[in-house]
């Protein structure tokens, strides 16, 4: 189950498949990671500071090593597969009120290590998610110029940078059907939430990367 909430309440609830047609809900254009750089001879991406690539023998002690330690601990439990978003998501997220300024919010999401926060009312709400990329945007360059925007920019209050309106997906909804929503949207995650829009956690796309490597595995087609 999926909702979009904003300032004004909730906007939708239902399927991922109507999501991507509401008006309301913008796709968010995102920066785009640099294709990796031709190998040089030596093993090496080109890029300084660069490890060169590790060696089939390297890999082979490491996979020895590993399977040494599994022995001492003993047999694992038998695998469960991850299914829904509240096997993967974080719990406690970090959240930001929509009046705070924008320097300020900006520390916050420094501080605690984070690209985005939902950003949440008094009563607990989520009305938006706030991303550390819009509060530094690209067209701020180091000219004289561009100071007194730049002061401006900081001091705005985070309802006027967040994304809002903001989809969020509930807790017992399946892990796999939040994937097409945050390539749809742009979005690096969405706030888990209940029918009211109180936050319950954050999934991002980095918990369903993890969910696809990780022990147990995700579990794609039940």
């Amino acid at each position: 189950m999926f909702f979009v909430f904003g300032p004004s309440g909730q906007i939708y609830r239902g399927g991922p498949a109507k999501l991507a047609q509401l008006a309301p809900v913008q796709r968010v254009q995102r920066p785009q990671g640099l294709r990796a750089r031709a190998m040089d001879p030596d093993g090496t991406s080109g890029t300084p500071g660069a490890r060169p690539a590790q060696t089939a023998q390297q890999q082979r002690l490491q996979e020895a090593a590993a399977a040494y330690v599994q022995t001492e601990q003993g047999p694992r439990p038998p695998r469960q597969p991850v299914l829904r978003v509240a096997d993967m998501m974080t719990m406690g997220a970090v959240t930001v009120p929509p009046d705070m300024p924008a320097h300020e919010a900006w520390l916050m999401l420094r501080e605690q290590r984070v690209a985005q926060a939902p950003v949440v009312n008094t009563e607990g709400q989520v009305v938006g998610l706030l991303l550390r990329a819009d509060l530094a945007p690209d067209d701020l360059l180091p000219q004289p110029a561009a100071v007194p925007l730049a002061i401006a920019r900081a001091r705005r209050a985070v309802a006027e940078v967040m994304v809002s309106p903001v989809p969020t997906v509930a807790a017992d909804t399946e892990l796999r059907r939040v994937a097409p929503v945050l390539l749809d949207t742009g979005l690096p995650g969405l706030p888990v939430t209940d029918e009211h829009g109180l936050l319950v956690g954050f999934v991002t796309r980095t918990d369903i990367l993890r969910a696809v490597v990780a022990d147990p595995p995700l579990d794609l087609w039940s």
